[in-house]
């Protein structure tokens, strides 16, 4: 809670007024910053007050855990090796080495030596790039009169950094991005994709105010899906974005019971008359969660076991939504989902281009956190003996980290991704589907981003099939041969 205009220096609009309307909530004077995401990463990256940037930063990397300014009030550690344990217990029952070898006796990758191969040799071609990158921050941070760069001092500079660059922010191109002319596009380049046809309905009952009801139907009037839309973060609601599947497909009778998904983010509110303005971040996490909700509805596979993303390896089962992300950086795309909330005008040409030109602005870093969260992964659950959970996190960072993190970082705590949410011993699984999806997407850059053929070969061959073939097999039957990493390290701009 601060009250000081000199706190809040430098701070985007849209993020003062979502920080003055949660004040106002609670009957306070001048903003409130909170931990979720619309509200921790503006904060983060624009607060130029370096001790509240070091407050947040403590508080955010410290939930859950037993260090930071509410240590031990929710430790997750205990809640931690338990889980470890449980895991280490369920293999042995089921005869397998270890929870890495039971994790992945269902997805694409052979063993653990395969996934770390494939991390150590990202990790080699990554690590640098990254300090090539962080030596660049670091230096220019220092022409600014800053000293040795801290966790919480890398958002800030890093921003800094990148609009000297490129002249272009996440937040100055939140009045472009609308919500409803974000949706409006992605349901037109679904339409020219795969020929579908995406309509809102109001009359379903809906668990808040906020959510909305949308189904689904293919040129032949059949329908194929029904989702729900949650996009916006509020009180009590979990953090992140993810897709849900409620109901499979399902064949009973002769009748074909239709797909049900809900899609939910934590995107920043409407505020009065103004409607909920999205950054590209968030407009490429939209088409990512889309891309996993067409997975799961427009499967053709009657078998609830196998329909849609049931069945489909850890793996291979981010291949769909990484692969929709690629649109979003498309010229043709941009022009199609922008539209400046005053105006209505699509993004300028000259936007556009520095938007493209940043793509790649610190992929080593970024790609190297990704590594770190994946070797972290694959090690805490390699062996049959208890290991210390921050001890393995500790020596990774110092193989892989260009910034070490403070002592008290527990990151670990709120990593729901691999205690919560599925992903245990899977974590590799969004580098391993990047590497999928920009080579499955290298074949549209060759025929054409809207090309008919390409997209009923993707839909027929990856979204229709569902768990019902080995991904490898579908993947050949679409791309013509197993995937290459030539187009992953392009579009990370990694290439040699």
């Amino acid at each position: 809670h601060v009250t000081s205009e000199t706190a809040v220096n430098g701070l985007p609009g849209p993020a003062l007024e979502q920080a003055a309307a949660e004040a106002s909530s609670r009957e306070l004077d001048g903003w409130v910053f909170t931990l979720k995401a619309p509200s921790y990463i503006p904060f983060i990256m624009f607060c130029e007050v370096r001790e509240l940037r070091q407050q947040i930063y403590e508080a955010y990397v410290t939930r859950a855990s037993d260090v930071g300014p509410h240590a031990g009030q929710q430790d997750n550690a205990p809640v931690i090796d338990e889980i470890l344990a449980l895991r280490r217990e369920s293999a042995d029952l089921l005869g397998f080495e270890d929870y890495v070898a039971y994790a992945l006796e269902s997805r694409m990758a052979q063993d653990s030596d395969e996934v770390l191969d494939f991390l150590n040799k990202l990790a080699a071609r990554s690590l640098p790039a990254a300090s090539k990158e962080f030596d660049e921050l670091q230096a220019y941070a220092s022409e600014h009169g800053a000293g040795q760069l801290e966790a919480w001092d890398v958002p800030f500079w890093s921003e800094k950094l990148r609009q000297q660059k490129y002249a272009i922010s996440q937040e100055d191109l939140r009045p472009w991005f609308p919500l409803d002319k974000v949706l409006a596009g992605l349901f037109d380049v679904a339409q020219r994709l795969y020929g579908l046809n995406i309509r809102e309905h109001h009359d379903a009952s809906v668990w808040h105010e906020d959510v909305r009801y949308f189904v689904i139907h293919d040129n032949a009037g059949q329908c194929r899906g029904r989702f729900f839309l949650d996009l916006y973060a509020r009180k009590g609601k979990r953090g992140g974005a993810w897709m849900g599947d409620g109901i499979s497909r399902k064949r009973i009778d002769k009748h074909v019971q239709a797909p049900l998904a809900w899609l939910v983010t934590n995107f920043s509110p409407p505020l009065g008359d103004r409607p909920s303005l999205l950054t590209h971040d968030e407009v490429i996490t939209l088409f990512h969660e889309f891309g996993h909700g067409l997975h799961h509805m427009l499967t053709r596979i009657d078998y609830p076991a196998v329909a849609g993303i049931n069945g489909v390896p850890g793996d291979a089962v981010e291949l769909p939504s990484q692969m929709m992300e690629n649109w979003c950086w498309q010229n043709e795309v941009l022009e199609m989902i922008s539209g400046h909330v005053e105006t209505g005008e699509p993004l300028p040409a000259e936007m556009v281009d520095r938007l493209q030109a940043a793509r790649d602005f610190q992929a080593g870093m970024q790609l190297l956190r990704q590594i770190e969260f994946a070797l972290f992964d694959m090690h805490i659950h390699q062996g049959r003996e208890a290991v210390s959970v921050q001890s393995v996190l500790d020596d990774i960072r110092r193989e892989t980290a260009v910034v070490m993190p403070p002592p008290f970082n527990r990151f670990q705590n709120s990593f729901s991704h691999i205690f919560a949410g599925g992903y245990a011993s899977g974590y590799y699984s969004y580098s391993w589907a990047e590497v999928l999806s920009a080579d499955a997407f290298s074949l549209f850059e060759e025929n054409g981003i809207f090309d008919h053929a390409t997209g009923r070969a993707f839909m027929e061959n990856i979204l229709e099939q569902g768990g019902s073939r080995e991904p490898m097999e579908l993947f050949v039957a679409f791309r013509g041969r197993e995937p290459e990493i030539d187009a992953f390290l392009r579009h990370r701009g990694l290439a040699a």
